[in-house]
């Protein structure tokens, strides 16, 4: 009887192993076919606008020029000026986040994003020097699309992006990315000084950055998709 017991508790611990082995493979399945999407692009530039909401810094509404080349080359070039996206968000750009098939993916059911009913994934990456420690992908099942995405790094804090999407969705590309983030985790790029309301009391950086939010909005146009993009663009 010991034994037949000991034997069924195998059995239910193996089974159970392997259910969540299948569904995990499930899942990279599905996030395989939505980097089969995005790897159709092997470059594009394009146009945009782009909105920096951030508390602390004055920014108007500035122009964009877009590009990216495979397999992880991505430039933001903003007229007059530097762009104020902070180092954690890496491109804002969704094929940078799924450039590799090293990762676990496990399922965390599902969630409704802007209408579209979503399967939340988790990628745990399987390298430990990577820089990021965990990825949450919520993908449009149907349409191949992430519609959101949040991002958690060792040393640039956690930022989200969500996306939405107009003519260039056969290719992953959205029409519009709002990148949030914890202005805490925020580097500020060179030439870049805080600017605060003038009544507001003496605080130290660290304080003034404290439990503060940040959010770019860009609104992309004019896609040109696998015409060719010339290394020297990438080139700062």
């Amino acid at each position: 009887m010991k034994d037949f017991k000991m034997y069924k508790l195998c059995f239910l611990l193996f089974t159970f192993h392997f259910s969540l082995l299948t569904y995990s493979q499930d899942m990279t399945g599905l996030v395989m076919k939505v980097k089969a999407k995005l790897d159709q692009v092997n470059d594009y530039e394009a146009d945009g606008n782009m909105k920096t909401d951030v508390s602390f810094i004055k920014a108007p509404i500035g122009k964009v020029k877009i590009y990216f080349k495979k397999p992880n080359k991505f430039r933001l070039k903003k007229e007059g000026g530097i762009s104020l996206l902070p180092k954690g968000g890496v491109s804002v750009n969704m094929s940078s986040i799924i450039a590799t098939n090293d990762f676990v993916a496990l399922s965390a059911g599902d969630q409704v994003v802007n209408s579209a009913v979503c399967k939340v994934v988790k990628l745990l990456p399987i390298n430990e020097s990577s820089e990021i420690v965990l990825t949450t992908l919520y993908i449009d099942e149907a349409n191949l699309l992430v519609r959101k995405a949040i991002t958690t790094t060792k040393e640039n804090g956690t930022y989200e992006m969500e996306m939405s999407y107009g003519s260039f969705a056969k290719f992953g590309l959205p029409e519009k990315v709002i990148f949030s983030f914890n202005t805490k985790d925020y580097k500020l790029p060179k030439g870049i000084t805080l600017e605060f309301d003038d009544n507001e009391k003496a605080l130290t950086e660290a304080q003034k950055l404290k439990n503060k939010k940040g959010r770019v909005e860009i609104t992309y146009s004019n896609y040109i998709v696998n015409k060719g993009v010339a290394d020297a663009v990438f080139v700062k």
